[in-house]
């Protein structure tokens, strides 16, 4: 039988660390970087004796990323204990809401090649992070940083509508910027503070869903496609040659591109989840959520549709300048200076995203400011330099962003017009 005779099914948790001053139940700051162990106290360590106090801020990030995801938000909400052992939770269990989730039956629209598609959401929560193992190759033992424990985050679970890698990409991608839009979460994959554990099985269409395998905490959006297509070839194969596919847990080894087993898959049921005695429900009054709602930020797709019709910019290149914040503000602050769209539009969709895939950089780490993007355009619009100048310019903006004017007379790149 054809490997295209199965269909893929796919689903994701995606955890997105809370961009608070502080953790979800204690005062310690959430700044990533710091020395091991050091920000840390009694509450997050669980020493004996201590209670947890909620974060009112990680309540309102959460009700804002489910406004923002279309979802309807619980006015009577609570905290549960997941309980389950690992050497990086100090308590035994992990704080974090089971049947009463702040936010329910939402959803995210993606582009396919078929169109549009919405990709229900069944819930968004809040919980709080573990904290991280550092494994020594030359000991042969692991050193345990808590400074991660008790970081606020939401985790957002998906229904299973998902049917190919790509559309998992351009769904993380979505929710990617719609979290920067709404400045809940930085979303920086390489620090952890957004990734996904991936459940995916095949099955015939018109049959029952196959079994699930699950993988962990993936943090970039190729190792994502890439274990994906791996473990769907993997759980076919496995079908096509008489075997059963087994409900596990697994690691994706990017190095070698394959999965490994970690251990059996938990059921809900495995986690003996119960109320947190310690902490009170949570009550939100219409008028809370509303004063959220007025607040939000333009998000994505009405950014997209006013490019469209104010700058007369195409349905792609609005598309485009729109899928990152970071991008767009950076269009947005240039064009208030030199008033040009389409050149700043073309100059950041070309150039600026070609030197950032080059670099391997997010457009977050983009070195200048629109002002010196702007400055740039508007000398060659003056014909003070030519397009040809305005690129070795935009690489030297990259390497040592300062006034464009003053890098034109240091390198004598002034155009003669005359």
């Amino acid at each position: 039988m054809s490997r295209n005779d199965y269909e893929v099914v796919i689903g994701l948790e995606v955890h997105a660390e809370l961009s608070t001053k502080t953790k979800i139940f204690c005062s310690c700051p959430t700044e990533f970087g710091a020395a091991p162990n050091t920000h840390v106290c009694p509450v997050c360590m669980a020493m004996p004796g201590t209670l947890p106090v909620l974060n009112e801020k990680v309540v309102e990030y959460a009700v804002k990323a489910g406004l923002a995801t279309n979802c309807e938000i619980s006015r009577n909400s609570k905290n549960d204990r997941k309980n389950y052992y690992y050497p990086d939770l100090p308590k035994s269990y992990q704080i974090s809401q089971f049947d009463k989730p702040l936010c329910e039956h939402g959803y995210v629209e993606i582009d396919t090649p078929n169109g549009k598609k919405k990709i229900r959401l069944l819930r968004i929560h809040i919980e709080e992070d573990a904290g991280k193992l550092n494994h020594d190759d030359f000991g042969g033992g692991s050193l345990v940083d808590l400074n991660r424990a008790g970081v606020p985050l939401i985790e957002m679970v998906s229904e299973p509508d998902l049917r190919s890698a790509e559309e998992v990409e351009a769904y993380m991608r979505k929710l990617k910027s719609i979290l920067e839009y709404i400045e809940v979460s930085d979303c920086k994959m390489q620090e952890g503070s957004l990734r996904a554990d991936v459940n995916v099985s095949v099955h015939k269409p018109g049959e029952p869903f196959g079994t699930r395998t699950e993988m962990k905490n993936m943090n970039s959006f190729r190792a994502i496609v890439r274990a994906i297509e791996y473990e769907k070839d993997r759980q076919i194969e496995v079908l096509e040659e008489g075997g059963k596919v087994e409900q596990e847990t697994l690691r994706w080894d990017d190095i070698n591109g394959r999965t490994s087993s970690m251990r059996d898959k938990e059921d809900a049921q495995d986690y003996r989840y119960f109320p947190d005695p310690d902490l009170v429900a949570i009550r939100l009054s219409d008028e809370y959520v509303e004063d959220i709602r007025k607040a939000l930020p333009e998000l994505p797709e009405s950014r997209r549709d006013r490019y469209i019709k104010e700058y007369n910019l195409s349905e792609k290149d609005a598309k485009l300048l729109t899928a990152s914040k970071y991008l767009s503000n950076l269009f947005e602050g240039a064009l208030a200076i030199c008033g040009n769209a389409k050149a700043v539009a073309n100059w950041i969709l070309s150039d600026i995203s070609r030197i950032l895939n080059e670099k391997e950089l997010e457009p977050e780490n983009v070195p200048f400011t629109a002002e010196q993007l702007a400055k740039m355009i508007e000398l060659i619009d003056k014909g003070t330099i030519s397009s040809a100048i305005a690129k070795k310019v935009l690489t030297e903006l990259f390497e040592n962003p300062k006034d464009p004017e003053v890098i034109i007379k240091e390198k004598g790149w002034i155009q003669i017009s005359d």
